[in-house]
């Protein structure tokens, strides 16, 4: 065998059983679930009392938050993407995703290897290590979508609340109760904070914080003007809501209308990918003197510039901001 693939396959053997290893290491003893059962009994969220060792428990549950399993630090600071995280409401670490990451992109230059050839393993890698991100990046985008699309119920939910002659924050509790997640958890979130001291000010700026929409961001400066100066909420969020709703019907047309656009960037940048894939299948030594001739190095990269550009042209073409 090639001594090179020998290396690349010893390399990329060692880098999984670390993954893996630190990955186990992470189940049996990062201490995270016990930390947030002490923290919770601490400030009154769990069914158990509070006794004499309270003190004891504050040290070790501080103990336990901060102590890093191996995982986490053999895991990149670029990967550590908490907010992110927070905001895909997934519950898991990021070490752990991203020695997930590993194990798939172990597993895919294993398979480009076998498949293809040992020039198709860095590829195939890749592709499989990046699989993971994308699956939290989507269901980041999917969560935050959900959101932003019950965002205008949930304003004229709290506005028959103030009707009716509740506070702010027991509209925020009965949007809570009343509505599925993710808005639910969000809005049951601002309510804890409230019930725990924090100012209304600070839970709804943490709320944008955690949801960047830009709706909600009008709604949070409408009722932060709104308990400076007065006025009628109610009215005002029922304004906002409309708008919202609005928008939604505006958004849909729009992209009705580009959908044609969209499909034929699709199509324009799947097929090099797809001719290039079935090349490297059907005759490796014809398409490999792209990476191993002068001049094939030099078009392989002018043509991911400009298949980069096209795609942004596409994308700044077919994407009207409503």
């Amino acid at each position: 065998m090639n001594p090179y693939m020998l290396g690349f396959l010893a390399f990329v053997g060692v880098t999984s059983v670390v993954a893996i290893v630190g990955f186990v290491l992470s189940k049996f003893y990062g201490g995270d679930g016990a930390a947030s059962e002490r923290l919770e009994a601490i400030v009154g969220r769990s069914n158990r009392k509070a006794d004499s060792s309270t003190d004891l428990m504050i040290k070790q549950a501080l103990q336990e938050v901060g102590k890093a399993n191996l995982l986490e630090k053999l895991t990149p600071e670029f990967f550590k993407v908490s907010k992110m995280f927070e905001q895909a409401d997934l519950k898991m670490q990021p070490s752990v995703l991203f020695g997930i990451a590993m194990a798939f992109g172990f597993v895919g230059a294993m398979i480009s290897t076998v498949m293809v050839n040992i020039y198709a393993s860095p590829i195939g890698g890749l592709i499989m290590f990046g699989l993971p991100f994308m699956w939290l990046w989507f269901k980041r985008a999917s969560r935050l979508k959900k959101f932003a699309a019950q965002l205008p119920e949930a304003m004229e939910l709290v506005a028959r609340a103030l009707r009716a002659g509740h506070s702010l924050a027991s509209g925020f509790h009965v949007v809570a109760h009343e509505m599925p997640e993710p808005i639910s958890k969000e809005f049951a979130r601002v309510y804890e904070e409230q019930n725990l001291g924090m100012t209304m000010e600070d839970s709804l700026q943490n709320l944008c914080d955690r949801v960047p929409n830009l709706d909600l961001r009008f709604f949070v400066t409408s009722v932060n003007i709104q308990r400076q100066t007065g006025g009628d909420l109610a009215e005002i969020l029922d304004r906002i809501g409309h708008i919202i709703r609005e928008r939604f019907k505006i958004l849909g047309q729009v992209k009705a209308l580009t959908a044609e656009g969209r499909l034929s960037g699709i199509v324009l940048i799947a097929m090099p990918i797809g001719l290039f894939l079935m090349m490297l299948h059907m005759k490796p030594d014809y398409i490999e003197l792209l990476w191993t001739d002068k001049l094939g190095q030099q078009m392989s990269g002018g043509a991911i510039i400009l298949m980069l550009i096209g795609s942004y042209a596409i994308k700044k073409i077919v994407d009207i901001k409503v």
